[in-house]
């Protein structure tokens, strides 16, 4: 298996800011402003109770989750206990049902009087809550947090005295796949049963409530309580084991952890070191505190040796989505690792290539010899189990309606593996992940072209997610197919590989049918043109994000443009995601004023006070795409060319950017300052060819100690670097000696995140 490494120099300025961990908080001051008091400026605030899972605080560290918000009819506060590798084992029953993830249960907070007033706040900086519960008895200070390293949630309780008999109830929820709830109306499958009821025991001052399960295993959630004084610490924990039952061992383990003030010491480096990887600061700070919120939950979901996210990430609140889906869901949630430079988080890269043996296990057994896939939906293993339809949703067959033949769904994720490789040029993931699976997620393709009449091959229908009609020819899968193999034609290069398949890679480019177009643009396949409302851009991959159509090609501009505006035409299933990608799309069209109205539309509409996202259930990848979005106007890295500042709508005048990693794997930093860009530094980790795309006129080229740099300017005006491995060019205009440090821009003041009123 394939390690990726966690990247442990952080360039230019921020290198001694990262090693400065230990040191007090005033050492994280840097070129002029606070690391604590600049991320504290996006920290949510409640005075009012929160009351669902969408508008209250949340912990996690990618196992271990908890909404917080009140039990609904009771005057208590529910700490919600979740946990991503907690789920049911049962495959025949399908990923939906057998294979789902599980509800574990919750702890209620009940104060000794009425609640009467809140003050919460969560501290983004040191990723932990903090504040009061005002009651008619007293108050209630609490500070809680979710250990960054250990599966350890930690609530600690400083009482008045007329709060010291407050109590906490652990209330284990039913070991059941959330989609049985009636509501959803999804009947589970004939024999589907309840897990056993869990077992209430203790072990010394350890309480222990042990889940065990059908198919054997079991999850267990253990806590004890330190009291000294009117101060009272929670310690609780989740384990979970499969087949084996080891969990209890385990949880009396982990609860073995010293006090919330050393656990707190530990936390609090993790998070320190974590948010100053990179830098983004603009005008508009609605949406700067929304981005940096973006990233306290990206940590809170995401680990490397993590499940991939869900589609509510480690909070498991009730949904007809108790999975992890594939179609689009983990492609989006994971595209921010890359620009924001976290790279330790890339779950997709690591489950694909610890669960390489279940993609192939997905197609049909004629297939497996040289084929793979990836379903709709898997559990945590990418396995889907044998369920169809309501249970789950296979990867089918082309040409056959059952189960649903939606192919692309590894091509696409690849996809997000090219990704990585691309912003680190680690070739271990070129070689040992990337090339080898997306070899056989095209070769399943192989299987079904055919050559027609007009000498061009074709593919058999197939669905595009998810828009419910099958099409031969299908976009969602021409593009992929393209892709694919111009993507293994120039892996195989750069690894020096004589691949016996490499001609028929060239044949499928040079004879593949053409992208069934209409007066309205690109359709979703042959004879089925784009004619409702539809949520998911499936249909236009190949412009976004595999950057296959391109708007610098003038040729492809109409096409692009009236693609995307008959796609956002039909308003009725229009979702949130919709706009992150019209958003991005429009930042390929270097329209920033547009993108922007698309991130408005998308924080006006769907983005809940805790910038959490909800459809049927509560999703996550939306809101984390929208950041996404934002680098798509900030900065564009596809095609061999770094774009600066490409789509800037034009009330952001000042923008400080700062190791923002791109492919090639560069890293980057930029100022904007009265709508111009004045200066830009770029850090070569792999000595890959640097071309840079910025709007300066005159450029004077210059290395780190302010010797000339050798660059050509190319006809288009685009500056070729020579940059070589370990090398940093800055650009700014001929005579200028700009400030090269990077600091908070000025902007109006927001309202923050939460419910503040």
């Amino acid at each position: 298996m394939v390690e990726v490494n966690r990247r442990t120099l952080i360039g230019g300025a921020l290198a001694g800011v990262a090693g400065s961990a230990l040191l007090p908080d005033l050492a994280h001051a840097r070129d002029g402003f606070s690391w604590k008091d600049f991320i504290g400026s996006s920290d949510m605030i409640w005075k009012k109770m929160p009351t669902t899972w969408f508008d209250g605080p949340f912990l996690g560290n990618g196992f271990l989750g908890s909404g917080i918000y009140q039990e609904p009819g009771k005057n208590a506060i529910r700490f919600n206990v979740q946990h991503s590798q907690v789920q049911d084992h049962r495959p025949e029953f399908g990923a939906l049902f057998g294979l789902a993830r599980l509800p574990i249960g919750y702890f209620t907070l009940e104060p000794v009087g009425a609640i009467t007033a809140i003050d919460l706040r969560l501290d983004l900086w040191n990723a932990e809550l903090v504040g009061t519960i005002t009651t008619a008895a007293g108050s209630l200070r609490i500070r809680a947090f979710i250990h960054s390293r250990r599966d350890v949630f930690a609530v600690d309780v400083q009482a008045t005295d007329g709060e010291r008999a407050f109590k906490w109830v652990f209330n284990p929820a039913k070991a059941i796949s959330p989609r049985t709830d009636p509501k959803w109306n999804r009947p589970p499958p004939v024999g589907f049963t309840d897990n056993p009821p869990v077992q209430l025991t203790s072990s010394g001052d350890v309480k222990l409530a042990v889940q065990p399960l059908n198919a054997g295993g079991e999850h267990v959630t253990a806590w004890r309580e330190d009291t000294r004084g009117t101060r009272r610490t929670l310690y609780t924990t989740v384990t979970w084991s499969h087949p084996d039952k080891t969990s209890v061992r385990r949880a009396l383990q982990n609860l073995r952890c010293g006090s919330v003030e050393s656990m707190a010491v530990q936390h609090r480096m993790w998070w320190h070191d974590y948010y100053q990887h990179s830098f983004l600061s603009i005008p508009d700070k609605k949406l700067q505190s929304f981005y940096w919120i973006q990233f306290y939950k990206l940590a809170s979901a995401a680990r490397k040796d993590a499940p991939a996210m869900a589609t509510c990430g480690p909070w498991l609140e009730n949904t007809p989505w108790p999975a992890t889906w594939w179609n689009l869901n983990v492609q989006l949630e994971y595209w921010l690792i890359h620009g924001s430079n976290h790279l330790e988080l890339d779950a997709v890269t690591h489950s694909i290539d610890k669960y390489r043996d279940a993609l192939v296990e997905q197609v049909p057994a004629e297939y497996r010899h040289d084929s793979a896939g990836v379903p709709r939906t898997t559990d945590m293993t990418v396995n889907n189990g044998a369920g169809i339809g309501n249970s789950g949703y296979g990867v089918g067959i082309p040409g056959k309606d059952v189960p649903t033949p939606e192919v692309g769904n590894l091509a696409w994720t690849m996809h997000n593996v090219w990704l990585s490789y691309r912003h680190t040029m680690d070739e271990r993931i070129l070689r040992n992940v990337l090339f080898p699976l997306l070899r056989r997620a095209i070769n399943y393709y192989f299987h079904f072209l055919t050559k027609g009449a007009d000498g061009k091959l074709h593919l058999p229908f197939t669905f595009s997610p998810e828009y419910g009609v099958n099409a031969a020819d299908c976009n969602y899968d021409l593009s992929l197919i393209r892709w694919g193999c111009q993507t293994l034609i120039d892996s195989a290069k750069t690894l020096r590989i004589n691949d016996p398949l490499a001609g028929k890679w060239r044949e499928v480019l040079d004879t593949l049918t053409p992208y069934p177009v209409d007066q309205n643009g690109y359709m979703i396949g042959a004879g089925v043109p784009f004619a409702k409302s539809h949520r998911h851009y499936s249909h236009l991959l190949q412009v976004y994000p595999l950057y296959e159509v391109t708007w610098e090609n003038a040729a492809n501009r109409q096409l692009i443009e009236t693609s995307l505006n008959h796609w956002i035409s039909f308003e009725g299933a229009l979702q949130g995601y919709t706009f992150t990608g019209a958003a991005s799309i429009s930042a390929q069209m270097l329209r920033g004023d547009k993108a922007e109205f698309y991130l408005g539309e998308l924080m006006r509409r769907y983005i809940k006070p805790n910038t959490m996202y909800q459809e049927s259930g509560p999703v996550i990848e939306t809101p984390l795409s929208a950041v996404q979005s934002m680098y798509d106007m900030l900065c564009q890295s596809w095609g061999d060319v770094i774009r600066v500042f490409p789509a800037v709508p034009a009330s952001w005048g000042d923008i400080s950017l700062d190791d923002f990693r791109t492919q090639g794997a560069f890293l980057l930093s930029a100022s904007r300052q009265g709508g111009t860009t004045r200066w830009v530094k770029v850090h070569s980790e792999a000595g890959a060819p640097c071309v840079l795309r910025v709007a300066i006129t005159d450029p004077e080229v210059r290395d780190r100690y302010g010797r000339p740099k050798r660059f050509t300017v190319l006809p288009n005006g685009d500056l070729r670097i020579d940059l070589r491995r370990g090398e940093t060019a800055v650009v700014h205009k001929r005579g200028d000696r700009p400030d090269l440090n990077v600091g908070p821009v000025i902007g109006a003041p927001a309202a923050p995140w939460g419910l503040p009123v």
